[in-house]
């Protein structure tokens, strides 16, 4: 087993379909929190909590599903490996402009949700290079493994980047007189998927009940970017989900309605495993 990731396969692969959850991990070394000046509870607060256990059943019906191991504040594997914080990494020159770095939140975060510091100090450009040879690389390398074989299989590749957003992030965003989301779909306006494909994922979740809109406020960061190539076969969806529909933000916990939630859930993924199969490619000729 990798020390990055949890890679489970299906008995028998039946869809060009892949389901990624990389801001789910939660294996907090106690080295790592040693370093913060977070206390555990806090730092999780940017974790996309119980993420993979929404989507654990896809496997069972015929698509892989890979997730982090090493929670999103140690490493976030949503960004690209040079994507390095001058603020944080020692002897890191300044970079040009780029808002998710300035902001805190570049492949290796300074901060948690709420803008709060995880650090006490800089650290190493050393211990930033194991970081990214250890987790980051290994787990896009699997990523890229898992696109080429679904290519190899059906002649095209879905990538579903699994993630879910803070309840107050769709408030803040939220227009006045209008209904908030419950799910944002992103394919960076239709950089990382084609509307066929971005169509029927939709489809998928409003017909499970969900309130869904496009784009914003989120569209697709380095995952979506690096591997969405419609034009060549490949797609990429990502897909935010309402914290406040399946757990207790406050505590990082499970909601009461978790487990009925999950249920809805295995109907999306049972439908978004359908795509591909046999008689229904993602998308036409």
């Amino acid at each position: 087993m990798s020390e990055a990731f949890i890679l489970r396969r299906p008995q028998r692969l039946t869809a060009p379909v892949i389901f990624s959850s990389p801001h789910s991990g939660r294996e907090y070394s106690a080295h790592f929190l040693g370093q913060a000046h977070l206390d555990r509870h806090t730092i999780r607060s940017s974790e996309d909590a119980f993420v993979d256990k929404l989507f654990a059943m896809a496997p069972a019906m015929g698509a892989p599903l890979i997730a982090a191991r090493m929670p999103r504040a140690f490493l976030d594997l949503n960004r690209a490996a040079d994507e390095l914080d001058p603020a944080l990494i020692e002897g890191i020159a300044r970079v040009p402009h780029n808002p998710r770095i300035s902001s805190g939140l570049g492949v290796i975060p300074r901060v948690v949700a709420g803008g709060r510091a995880i650090y006490r100090g800089k650290l190493t450009q050393t211990e930033a290079a194991a970081r990214i040879t250890r987790f980051w690389h290994p787990y896009h390398e699997a990523l890229k493994s898992l696109i080429a074989e679904s290519h190899a299989a059906f002649g095209e590749a879905l990538l579903i980047d699994c993630h879910s957003m803070p309840h107050e992030a769709i408030e803040a965003h939220a227009r006045p007189g209008q209904s908030k989301p419950e799910v944002v779909l992103g394919d960076r306006f239709g950089a990382a998927a084609g509307r066929e494909v971005m169509d029927r994922v939709e489809a998928a979740f409003v017909r499970a009940g969900f309130r869904v809109v496009r784009n914003a406020p989120f569209a697709g960061a380095y995952i979506a970017q690096a591997y969405g190539r419609p034009s060549r076969g490949s797609h990429v969806v990502q897909v935010e989900i309402d914290r406040a529909l399946y757990m207790d933000e406050a505590r990082v916990a499970p909601g009461p309605g978790f487990d009925a939630f999950r249920e809805v859930m295995a109907g999306v993924v049972a439908e978004l495993t359908g795509l591909g199969q046999p008689g229904l490619p993602l998308a036409a000729e």
